[in-house]
């Protein structure tokens, strides 16, 4: 936090989203967060229902506007070179096991990239991969999760300021992970721009960014995120009702997304305006990643657990990533006390950081004593450190890979990463879960037999943890960890996670049509021929004057479209009537702060001005003016001279007028776009309700769009209306006489008195929507300019680095100029 200034860190406050209005009738009415930080949900309240129903619809709306094709054969090699940037927020355990993909890819020939927290660069760099630094702090995350495991923050964290740390830390990650998906190398500054994105879901940032690049992105996890009637979502606590098949298991996903967005959905959408992408609603922000069919690779053992039945192709379970085995000299101390006496039980709680950590390592010691057993400790990040005992070995960081092979047990939090590797020793587990997935892992290790119950931490004491060390110690316990470790033993989770990685990819999209071998993110169009091109492709057009940059536009490989469905009518234009409400209100207020504002910053002391860094943006890449002139923001903190008052003056009306202008075109955009086109698509969707599938006449992109999106709806709607008038009583007499006529009739009237209403409002709402769209493109430039510097600079470097002849680029040239000679 010492970056920021006092101003700079209440700014950020301000724009920090309200509690949400329904949060506490949530926590009230739907259940009650457990110690362990779980939400307890109580699936017959109120609000809960809604939400279930809510999310069921949201869900049947997606699965009919996605179509999912797997494209890369199993046993196909696979040829094109990549850059690949992988985003990853968590601690050391979280970071390991991509190190370890990132490793199997750059064996294909791809340049990988590690985006994390700055901490961890000298590990990352050991291993031969790129670091590109994102901001945040794992160790404050940690502590930050153990006092708040859950998803809603204790009553003294909310007093104490934290939560407006958190997010103000939140948002520098996401601006951090978008850097490291165009910038170039902060370390050698060699140019670099992502093909593809790969993820874990606690960056947040990976749609975005991939929708902002146009490129594919995959999400890898520990931790089961995607819904399924298997397993409740591992931050919900229920108790699953056998008579309702899973159902809510299904919807405890549903829930927990739903409150996270309530937490994060403002920062991102503020955050997603500086990427010039549009606000993503209310209703949509929750389970994105499945309304998009984004890939799922799951890094676990399916002998632990299985994949899920329910689970769709395009998301995998291939097993736990392992990297291969660092090389370690222990010290003669640790040799002697493994070897020289019966083995000892493992315990530490790696990357958690406890606010006692002394109360902590006196509990462990006299469990040890208790049970009777030796024990290596890890210190941690808490520094663990107690009395000398001949029976206790303290140890600092040391390679599990290497350690698990001398023990008998091992203890810890959970990590996923800790866990695999206790298992695939063969080693019994016991787990203290903290937060996150850890008491996910502690339930199945414990249902494998493999170890004990889990023991949340705040329930530990020195004779349950001596019980679960007893436990441990026995053979059956050593049996079950055996049985599992044979499974794992077989299992390839890294190489099978690239495999994974490869099959959903787009690749029909993705060839350069001269450089086959290359991604193509140019399209170059002339007349009526088009050409898909490589970065290096273009570069070397570029230099033989067969091309300009005028001619060329970024080729999205992977579009991606996030609609605002409409369940109905009434609700669709509630919804927009209050996004347009609440729009109007902050800029409206806006008249008023931004004024004072202006006044504030020019009181404020120009000497002090110039002593504040910018931003934590630009040091990380100190030379990457290029990309970094394309992503200022305005409101960035520059060096100030004094002002004049009229100047002052002049600026503060310029900030009124300003806010004044944004409040009118909020204003008449909700009126004339926002509110008819709500009631359109809403009109349209009514149908559902009575089981007519409604059509998909196409997104409004840019005025041409909403001008045939118009006019399909016009015309397609009065045809469905007028023909169901027919359709309906007689499909309704055939398949129940009568009765199933009269029914029948109703619903073609209904169908009429819906459909009739969207054809009429969208025929001027949808082209109204499409020119809002085309004149707000004019104006969102400052992403496309910087992906277009970025990916000129990266073909330059290409091309360099590929050591083209002259006679390669002849070929190109000629290659060029056949292809466009073609008809």
């Amino acid at each position: 936090m010492d970056q920021y200034t006092q101003q700079e860190e209440q700014d950020a406050t301000d724009a920090l989203p309200l509690p949400s209005p329904y949060e506490n009738e949530l926590i009230a009415d739907s259940g009650r967060v457990l110690e362990d930080g779980r939400v307890n949900i109580n699936l017959d309240s109120k609000v809960a229902r809604a939400i279930a129903e809510s999310i069921n619809y949201q869900q049947e709306l997606r699965r009919s506007s996605v179509d999912y094709n797997k494209r890369f054969a199993q046993g196909t090699s696979f040829d094109l070179k990549l850059n690949i940037v992988i985003q990853i927020v968590g601690s050391r355990g979280d970071v390991q096991p991509f190190v370890a993909l990132g490793n199997e890819l750059q064996k294909d020939g791809h340049r990988v990239r590690i985006a994390t927290h700055g901490v961890f660069a000298d590990f990352i760099h050991s291993s031969g991969l790129e670091f590109f630094p994102i901001g945040g702090n794992p160790a404050e995350l940690m502590a930050y999760m153990v006092k708040n495991p859950g998803l809603l923050p204790q009553m003294k964290t909310l007093r104490e300021g934290e939560i407006g740390k958190k997010k103000i830390m939140i948002a520098e990650m996401l601006d951090g992970c978008w850097r490291s998906s165009i910038e170039h190398d902060p370390y050698t500054q060699q140019p670099f721009i992502a093909d593809a994105i790969i993820a874990n879901p606690p960056s947040f940032a990976y749609i975005h960014c991939a929708q902002a690049l146009g490129i594919p992105v995959h999400l890898m996890f520990t931790m089961p995120w995607s819904s399924t009637r298997s397993f409740p979502h591992p931050l919900s606590s229920l108790n699953a009702d056998p008579q309702n098949n899973g159902l809510d298991c299904w919807v405890s996903y549903g829930v927990v997304e739903w409150l996270t967005w309530q937490g994060l959905g403002d920062v991102i959408n503020k955050w997603r305006a500086s990427l010039d992408l549009d606000p993503i609603p209310t209703t949509e922000g929750p389970s994105l990643h499945e309304a998009l069919k984004i890939p799922f690779t799951y890094c676990w053992s399916p002998a632990l657990v299985p994949k899920p039945k329910d689970w769709p192709d395009y998301v995998d379970v291939c097993g736990f990533f392992f990297r291969d085995p660092p090389p370690y000299d222990p010290s003669p101390e640790l040799q002697e006390f493994l070897l020289l006496g019966t083995p000892p039980v493992y315990i530490g709680f790696g990357s958690i950081v406890v606010d006692d950590p002394q109360k902590l390592i006196n509990t462990v010691l006299a469990a040890v004593r208790a049970s009777g057993a030796r024990a290596v400790i890890s210190k941690g990040w808490s520094n663990m450190d107690g009395e000398q005992d001949e029976n206790v070995f303290y140890i600092g960081d040391c390679p599990h890979e290497w350690l698990f092979q001398y023990v008998a047990a091992v203890i810890h939090h959970g990590g996923a990463g800790t866990t695999a590797c206790g298992l695939i020793n063969g080693r019994p587990t016991a787990i203290v879960p903290f937060f996150g997935d850890q008491p996910f892992w502690g339930d199945m290790v414990a249902n494998a037999g493999a170890g004990p119950k889990p023991i949340p931490h705040a329930s530990l004491t020195t004779e349950n943890l001596a019980a679960a060390i007893k436990f441990c110690l026995a053979p059956q316990a050593a049996t079950a960890a055996q049985e599992i470790a044979s499974k794992m033993q077989a299992e390839t989770g890294v190489a099978e996670a690239v495999k994974s990685f490869y099959r959903n990819l787009p690749l029909d999209r993705m060839r350069c049509e001269i450089l086959p071998d290359q991604v193509a993110v140019w399209k170059y169009k002339k007349k009526n021929r088009s050409l898909k091109l490589s970065k290096a492709a273009v570069q070397t057009l570029i230099e033989y004057s067969r091309i300009n940059t005028e001619q060329l536009q970024c080729h999205d490989i992977n579009p991606i479209i996030i609609a605002n469905n409409r369940w109905d009518p009434l609700t669709g234009v509630i919804s927009a009537g209050i996004s347009t409400g609440t729009r109007m209100l902050k800029t409206s207020t806006g008249m008023i702060r931004a004024p004072y504002k202006e006044l504030t910053r020019t009181k404020s002391s120009p000497a002090a001005d110039q002593r504040r860094p910018s931003t934590s943006r630009s040091s990380s890449t100190p030379n990457s003016t290029q990309s970094r002139s394309a992503t200022i923001q305005p409101g960035e903190n520059r060096p100030t001279s004094p002002r004049s008052p009229m100047s002052t003056a002049g600026n503060m009306a310029s900030a009124s007028l300003n806010s004044f202008g944004q409040f009118t075109t909020g204003y008449f955009k909700g009126v004339l776009v926002d509110i008819p086109t709500a009631a359109a698509d809403g009109f349209r969707r009514v149908s559902q309700v009575y089981g007519d599938k409604p059509k998909d006449y196409g997104t409004v992109s840019d005025w041409r769009s909403g001008a045939k999106v118009g006019g399909k709806n016009f015309v397609g709607g009065l045809k469905e209306g007028i023909v169901g008038l027919v359709k309906h009583p007689w499909r309704g007499y055939q398949e129940d006489g009568k009765d199933g006529a009269l029914r029948g009739l109703a619903k073609g009237a209904a169908g009429l008195a819906t459909k009739g209403p969207s054809a009429g409002i969208g025929l001027w709402a949808y082209p109204f929507q499409g020119i809002v769209k085309s004149i707000e493109a004019k104006f969102r430039t400052k992403t496309r300019k910087a992906i277009v510097v970025a990916r000129l600079l990266d073909g330059y470097a290409q091309t360099i680095e590929m050591e083209m002849t002259e006679g390669d680029k002849a070929a190109i040239v000629e290659e060029f100029d056949r292809l466009m000679q073609l008809d």
